[in-house]
């Protein structure tokens, strides 16, 4: 019998869309060979021409589905993107404590790319004070780690003052992704015992109307190379790359900003090699 594989959790919100939330997530979970549950925070109301409305879901629902789930099976890593308010970030902050799982990934979504508002201003404090110091690793984009810190972010050493707040708020890892940028750059900032470490990953920024669910796909990539056993470092890099081949075999879908193709690899063949290694290597 074929051993199980890790079980990765999202918490997220609903997009019916299937761009980006649970079901985005559970695409990419599925892509990197791990089994994925979710919890959904929120639903909404949206399409790829942007979000209409959000409705949080009952906190005490979020809390029964969390300890269903981990009551059940063992759960590997965790991908965290929308909260919807400040009830259901206190859940899910809650769970984290009671439980203290490993491989936390947080992805502190906090408006939509079409300019929604994704959680309340009461939800995004508690995301800052509770939430980024349970998180193995923080995943914010620029205009995130910017209201994160209150830091201006719009080239490298910004992002490398942006992080250093964000270590100084709790976070033991942070990944700023500058994929707004001119030039598609994203800094790994992490804690060793000879303090904080930093590394650059550069690639050329990819021009696509397919690019929904981006944010998404990275963090959940990320804690899919996790549960796997991968240092931060490579999980960063094979997920970078993860994204840019999802974007790259995007399909036209919509009216609006298209989703990128999460399962791509199912039209490649399969490799035999047990190596960590991405058929798309980043320049």
């Amino acid at each position: 019998m074929a051993s199980a594989p890790p079980v990765v959790l999202s918490i997220a919100g609903f997009d019916p869309s299937s761009g980006a939330g649970v079901t985005a997530d559970i695409k990419t979970i599925a892509a990197h060979g791990c089994y994925g549950v979710g919890c959904v925070t929120a639903l909404t109301v949206q399409s790829t021409a942007g979000v209409r409305r959000v409705e949080p879901v009952a906190a005490e629902l979020v809390t029964q589905t969390l300890q269903e789930l981990a009551s059940d099976v063992e759960i590997a890593a965790v991908r965290i993107g929308m909260l919807g308010g400040a009830k259901v970030g206190r859940a899910v902050a809650e769970f984290l404590e009671q439980r203290k799982l490993g491989n936390v990934v947080l992805d502190p979504i906090l408006r939509s790319s079409s300019g929604a508002d994704l959680v309340d201003a009461a939800g995004a404090r508690l995301l800052s004070e509770r939430l980024i110091p349970l998180a193995a690793v923080v995943t914010p984009n620029v205009d995130e780690a910017s209201a994160l810190t209150g830091l201006a972010v719009t080239n490298p050493e910004q992002m490398r003052a942006a992080a250093n707040k964000l270590h100084e708020l709790g976070a033991a890892a942070v990944v700023i992704t500058g994929g707004h940028l001119e030039k598609a750059i994203d800094l790994l900032s992490f804690t060793t015992r000879r303090g904080v470490e930093q590394e650059i990953f550069k690639s050329a920024r990819l021009r696509s109307s397919s690019t929904h669910g981006t944010g998404c796909a990275f963090a959940t990539s990320i804690a899919c190379h996790l549960a796997l056993g991968r240092g931060l470092p490579e999980a960063v890099l094979l997920a970078k790359a993860y994204v840019g081949a999802a974007i790259s075999n995007a399909h036209p879908l919509g009216h609006g900003t298209g989703p990128v193709h999460h399962l791509y690899r199912m039209n490649q063949p399969r490799r035999t090699t047990t190596t960590a290694v991405d058929p798309e290597p980043v320049n």
